[in-house]
C-alpha cells in the first residue's frame, strides 16, 4: 500500500461522506440541528462542529511539520481564513449553512493538502506539537494522518445514528466504495 495514495483514497471518502451527511442533516430544521439528542456532543449540530474542530486542530498541528516558517504544506495555509478553535465541543458555526460552507471549504484544503504537498516521505516523520490543554507529544506522523480520518469516521457515523433515528438515511458508507478496483 502506497501511503499517500491511501491518504488520498481518505480525503475522497471524506469528501463524498461529508457531502452525503450534510446532504442528509439539510432535510431538518434547524431545531432538530441543534435538538439534544443525549450524544457526546448532544446534538447533530454539535457533532457536526466537533468534527471541523477537530480537523481544525489537526490540521494546524500538520502545518507545523516541517517548521512554523516552511513553504512545504502551502495548501494549509488557507487555514487562516478558518476561525481558530479553543475546545473540543466549541460550537463554530450555530448556522448550519454556514457550517456546510466552511465543511466544503476545509475538505477541500485537505485534498488539496494530499494531492499538491504532501510526499510519502512525510508520513515516515515524527510531529512534535501540544494538544488543546497545553500538553506536549511526538507521534509518528502518518498515524497522526490516520487518526484525522479516523476521528472523522467515528463521529460521522454517531451522526449517521442520529439523523436515522431522524428519519433520515444517510446512503452507503463504506470506504470501499472509494477503494478502485485493480
Amino acid at each position: 500500500m502506497n501511503t499517500l495514495h491511501h491518504f488520498q483514497l481518505m480525503a475522497q471518502y471524506n469528501l463524498r461522506m461529508n457531502t452525503q451527511v450534510y446532504a442528509a442533516a439539510s432535510q431538518l430544521s434547524a431545531e432538530d440541528l441543534a435538538q439534544d439528542m443525549g450524544a457526546f456532543f448532544k446534538s447533530i449540530l454539535g457533532t457536526l462542529n466537533h468534527i471541523l474542530v477537530g480537523d481544525l486542530f489537526w490540521l494546524n498541528r500538520f502545518a507545523l511539520l516541517h517548521g512554523a516558517d516552511s513553504n512545504q504544506f502551502s495548501s494549509l495555509k488557507a487555514l487562516k481564513t478558518f476561525p481558530k478553535p479553543s475546545a473540543l465541543n466549541q460550537i463554530l458555526f450555530e448556522d448550519f449553512s454556514e457550517l456546510t460552507e466552511a465543511r466544503k471549504k476545509l475538505d477541500l484544503v485537505i485534498q488539496e493538502w494530499l494531492t499538491n504537498d504532501a510526499c510519502h516521505e512525510d508520513f515516515k516523520l515524527n510531529l512534535t506539537y501540544h494538544n488543546s490543554k497545553g500538553e506536549g507529544a511526538t507521534r509518528d506522523f502518518g498515524e497522526l494522518a490516520s487518526h484525522l480520518f479516523n476521528h472523522q469516521t467515528h463521529h460521522r457515523g454517531q451522526v449517521a445514528t442520529l439523523l436515522s433515528q431522524k428519519g433520515i438515511d444517510v446512503g452507503g458508507t463504506d470506504f470501499l466504495l472509494d477503494i478502485p478496483c485493480t
